[in-house]
């Protein structure tokens, strides 16, 4: 480490974090995960596509610091319990985060086999409910359909979690609507 002088004070410049793929891998790990795809791109981006990088990762993949398998079930536990997203959102995250495809789908099983689909969908209508004032306009209920439609949840679920909540019933603009009537049609 070479040291440098700022502002009067002498502070260490990691010299070889600028030419060693490994340790540069270390310190990105050490502040959050990575998908192995991701990490790649990184190390690429800074160090260039060769044999350096693709050592790097093999040797943390040899340590055990660097699984997609683990990443994709941790990452994919955490937007379902603590962002009540659904499962497509969920998998879109992931192929972003540039998860191998072929541990998406068990690491999507295993996040929703803790919660299931349903209760986190009952998570955020009841988060959206709380910021809606009632009654809801036909508009207003499209809203939040299409809300949660964004955080990955199926519509025909959706509609099913709306349609067991009555206070969810849209009121038509300017007039209510009679419940035998709305029965018959």
């Amino acid at each position: 480490m070479a040291s440098v002088q700022l502002n009067g004070q002498t502070a260490q410049s990691p010299i070889s974090e600028q030419r060693d793929p490994l340790s540069a891998a270390l310190r990105m790990l050490a502040r959050r995960p990575y998908s192995m795809g991701e990490l790649r791109r990184a190390l690429e981006r800074k160090f260039g596509v060769g044999q350096p990088v693709a050592a790097a990762i093999a040797r943390l993949r040899e340590l055990g610091l660097l699984d997609d398998k683990k990443f994709a079930e941790q990452y994919a536990s955490s937007l379902a319990r603590n962002r009540s997203f659904g499962r497509r959102r969920i998998e879109r995250e992931l192929k972003a985060k540039l998860v191998d495809y072929r541990t998406i789908e068990p690491a999507l099983d295993r996040a929703f086999e803790e919660t299931s689909e349903r209760i986190v969908l009952e998570q955020a209508l009841a988060k959206k409910l709380r910021r809606l004032r009632l009654p809801l306009t036909r508009s207003k209920l499209y809203a939040l359909c299409q809300s949660l439609v964004r955080l990955g949840f199926r519509s025909d679920d959706i509609m099913k979690a709306v349609r067991t909540r009555p206070e969810l019933r849209p009121k038509t603009e300017g007039f209510e609507v009679d419940e035998n009537l709305r029965s018959e049609l």
